[in-house]
C-alpha cells in the first residue's frame, strides 16, 4: 500500500507544481499587458488553461498574494546574481559600481529568459497601483544583497544632503522601473530599440543614473 501511496503523492506534488506555474506565467503576462486592476482572477484561470475558474484563489489566495507570489518567483535568481556582483564590487567606493549592483540583476535576469518577457512591465504596473507598491518595496528592498547595495551608494555620496539623496533615489528607480519596462515592450512588439541587448540596454541606463547622482545641486535664492 505504502508502495503506491508515494508514488500518487508524488505525481500529485508536480500536477499541483506544475498548476502553479501555469498560473504564474498567464498571470505575469495579463498583468503585464492590460495592468493588473483590469485582470479578474477567473481571467488568469482560463489563461493557465484551468477549468476550474477558482484556480487561483485555491493555489495563491487573494490578488495581492499572487502578486508577491510572481515577484518572488524572480526575485530569487536576480538575489544569485547580485550576490555574485557584490562580491566582485567589494570595497569599491566607485558610485557607478554600486549602481550596476543594482540594476544589471534585472536586466541579466531579463535577457535570460528569452523573448518574449513579461516581469519589466508587471514591475511597472505594480509600482504604479498604490495598493500593491508597498508589495513590490516590502519584497525587494528586504533582500540582503539590495539592502547591501543601497548602504554601498550611500556610502559612495557622503556629502549629498537626505533630501537630495531621496528625491534622487525615487528618480532612479522610476528611471530604471520604467525604461526596462518600454524595451520589453518593444521587444515584444517587434519595434526597434536604441540598443541590441539588455546588457547595452543597462550599460546606457547606469551611465545615465550615475550622471544624475553626481550632478550638481542648485541652491535656489529664497
Amino acid at each position: 500500500m505504502a508502495s503506491k501511496t508515494l508514488p500518487s503523492r508524488a505525481v500529485r506534488a508536480e500536477r499541483v507544481s506544475a498548476t502553479r506555474e501555469q498560473i504564474l506565467t498567464a498571470a505575469e503576462r495579463l498583468f503585464a499587458e492590460h495592468g493588473v486592476a483590469a485582470v479578474s482572477n477567473r481571467q488568469v484561470s482560463e489563461a493557465a488553461g484551468q477549468g476550474n475558474t477558482a484556480a487561483v484563489g485555491y493555489h495563491f489566495g487573494a490578488k495581492p498574494d499572487l502578486v508577491r507570489a510572481i515577484i518572488r518567483k524572480h526575485a530569487e535568481p536576480m538575489e544569485r546574481i547580485r550576490l555574485r556582483m557584490l562580491a566582485e564590487a567589494d570595497g569599491s567606493g566607485e558610485v557607478r559600481d554600486w549602481v550596476a549592483c543594482l540594476l544589471r540583476p534585472v536586466t541579466e535576469h531579463l535577457a535570460a529568459l528569452g523573448n518574449p518577457t513579461w516581469f519589466a512591465r508587471f514591475a511597472a504596473q505594480v509600482m504604479t497601483d498604490p495598493a500593491l507598491r508597498p508589495i513590490m518595496i516590502e519584497e525587494t528592498l528586504t533582500a540582503p544583497s539590495l539592502r547591501r547595495t543601497v548602504d554601498e551608494l550611500d556610502r559612495c555620496l557622503p556629502d549629498l544632503p537626505a533630501e537630495v539623496r531621496a528625491e534622487r533615489a525615487d528618480m532612479a528607480r522610476q528611471l530604471m522601473v520604467h525604461m526596462m519596462a518600454e524595451r520589453e515592450r518593444a521587444l515584444a512588439e517587434g519595434t526597434p530599440t536604441p540598443r541590441a541587448t539588455w546588457h547595452d540596454a543597462a550599460t546606457g541606463l547606469i551611465d545615465a543614473i550615475v550622471g544624475m547622482w553626481l550632478a550638481p545641486i542648485t541652491h535656489d535664492n529664497p
